[in-house]
């Protein structure tokens, strides 16, 4: 299974953050959204950052309360793996393992396209699974 595939079945609707947002701001946005992470964009809309929730408990048990007026730019993870639509849904298990990550922007020629986490993966890798048994189950049936 395609990348592009996991975001026809889950949308490509994805939260964005400037980098000079408050950590406050991002936090809230992540509450009401009820997401795990947003990516950040610069002002053309190119990717500089991820921030997710766990980088904000990390910067207010460093930091107090105050830390919450820090621009997320202070926060946010910079190097950031991606996704392409045609990666398989394996090799992004593959490397969001590798790289401990649980968020990856998905980007077309740099064109942020979507975002898949790792619950987006393992319910496709589930359903693919199950689609095969169910064939299996019928071919051997017949």
């Amino acid at each position: 299974m395609l990348i592009c595939q996991v975001l026809a079945d889950k949308g490509d609707r994805v939260f964005t953050a400037a980098p000079s947002e408050s950590i406050e701001t991002v936090a809230m946005r992540l509450w009401t959204r009820r997401v795990g992470s947003v990516v950040v964009v610069d002002g053309q809309g190119d990717v500089v950052g991820l921030v997710s929730e766990r980088d904000i408990v990390k910067v207010v048990a460093e930091g107090g309360g105050d830390a919450l007026g820090l621009p997320v730019a202070e926060v946010m993870n910079r190097d950031v793996p991606f996704a392409t639509p045609s990666d398989t849904v394996e090799s992004i298990l593959a490397r969001m393992t590798d790289r401990r990550v649980r968020h990856l922007p998905v980007c077309d020629e740099r064109r942020l396209v979507g975002l898949v986490s790792i619950g987006d993966l393992v319910k496709s890798k589930i359903a693919e699974t199950e689609a095969e048994a169910e064939h299996l189950r019928a071919y051997i049936a017949s």
